[in-house]
């Protein structure tokens, strides 16, 4: 039998088996993103009854009582959703996922005892965080484990912008509740300040990958009703520089109000890139009903299937984002350099007779204007504070 290159029956048999093999799987991906956006949706309510009961109890059981009440019934609603989905679809391809939905399950099974503790007030509130961030850290974690061969870079890009934006939410999600934690007590220890430094520089650093993998469109949204506002920053800086006035929870709720507000545009974008994903598998499970390759198209093999740097990032990411508290104290904007700039505006605000926002500002310029670190500055004002000749205004 006489074989011709790139026509023989067995390479056509090979071609078709691939074909179907990455139907198959791409199929299965599908399949999962149904499963995402169950575990989205959970984890999301669970944020919401994670705030409100910080709040809850930090007051006595003077704020948020139907807030309670109500994320609780819609936790319960999607965790009957969600076994439903595992009920229909089981069992699930690789043991990894299988172990992480069991690990999930049974933290899920420790939620009434939780509540009993919240609703007694028998749980401070630092511990009840950080039950309920036990819970979602393992939902998440079984995000990354849905798909563990990515062969298309495309597909790929937005899995991993999707699974990035879910942890940096997150990140937002624990924020609000410590920042709840501390206006409502009217006071924040250095633990507390430093778990909220890490938070934020953790947010940012999933936001940064989230968006070099995301569009034009979706980075324009992001920067319009995602980050931050001002009034979220000021919060920010009386958290991490001083202790907040006692106003019988008004801060508290300011706070909860803006960061939830943050979230609600987070889950928005969140739904749009578990949408956006399916579509793209979509989109390459139709590509793959054109007609076979011819050889001339595959002088170079490794151009259709390149290497997959972008998964073991998703899992790294994953790794990274459960060792946060501990990891990220050296980051860029420490707690101690909030302190030193605490420690230069009372200078201003003492020798200069300004508000604190106004030496803020002062601050911020001088650094601007000498193009170095607001912290730097800082640093400079207090080491010359001694040789100045100024006494404070009347």
């Amino acid at each position: 039998m006489t074989l011709k290159a790139g026509s023989s029956p067995g390479a056509t048999a090979w071609f078709q088996r691939a074909r179907q093999m990455r139907r198959e799987h791409l199929s299965r991906l599908a399949q999962s993103g149904a499963l995402v956006n169950g575990i989205s949706r959970l984890v999301h309510m669970l944020q919401c009854e994670r705030g409100a009961s910080n709040v809850w109890l930090c007051s006595q059981g003077k704020l948020y009582a139907p807030e309670c009440k109500a994320s609780r019934a819609l936790v319960d609603e999607n965790i009957t959703l969600f076994h439903h989905f595992l009920n229909e679809h089981s069992p699930l391809p690789g043991s990894a996922v299988c172990e992480r939905i069991a690990r999930a399950l049974q933290c899920l099974e420790t939620l009434d005892a939780l509540r009993d503790g919240v609703t007694e007030q028998t749980i401070a509130a630092p511990q009840a965080m950080e039950h309920y961030s036990r819970m979602l850290r393992h939902l998440l974690s079984i995000v990354p484990q849905l798909n563990d061969s990515i062969d298309d870079p495309q597909i790929a890009g937005r899995f991993v912008a999707l699974y990035c934006l879910m942890q940096g939410k997150e990140l937002v999600g624990q924020e609000r509740a410590l920042g709840a934690i501390g206006f409502t007590l009217n006071f924040f220890d250095d633990e507390t300040r430093q778990r909220l430094v890490d938070r934020i520089d953790g947010q940012q650093a999933c936001f940064e990958v989230f968006l070099s993998h995301s569009h034009a469109d979706v980075q324009e949204t992001f920067t319009l009703y995602c980050l931050p506002d001002r009034e979220t920053e000021q919060l920010r800086r009386m958290a991490c520089t001083r202790q907040p006035a006692a106003d019988n929870g008004n801060t508290a709720l300011k706070w909860f109000a803006l960061q939830t507000a943050r979230l609600e545009h987070l889950r928005t974008l969140e739904e749009g890139g578990i949408a956006d994903l399916m579509v793209a598998v979509d989109e390459r499970m139709r590509s793959d009903d054109e007609c076979t390759p011819q050889a001339s198209e595959h002088d170079d093999p490794l151009a259709h299937f390149p290497d997959k740097p972008l998964l073991p990032l998703v899992r790294q990411q994953a790794r990274e984002i459960e060792q946060l508290s501990r990891q990220l104290a050296s980051l860029r904007d420490t707690l101690e350099e909030r302190k030193t700039i605490d420690k230069a505006k009372s200078i201003l605000m003492t020798y200069q007779n300004m508000s604190e926002e106004q030496a803020w500002t002062a601050l911020r310029k001088m650094a601007m204007d000498k193009n170095q670190r607001m912290v730097d500055i800082a640093r400079a004002l207090l080491t010359v504070k001694n040789l100045w000749q100024i006494t404070p205004k009347e």
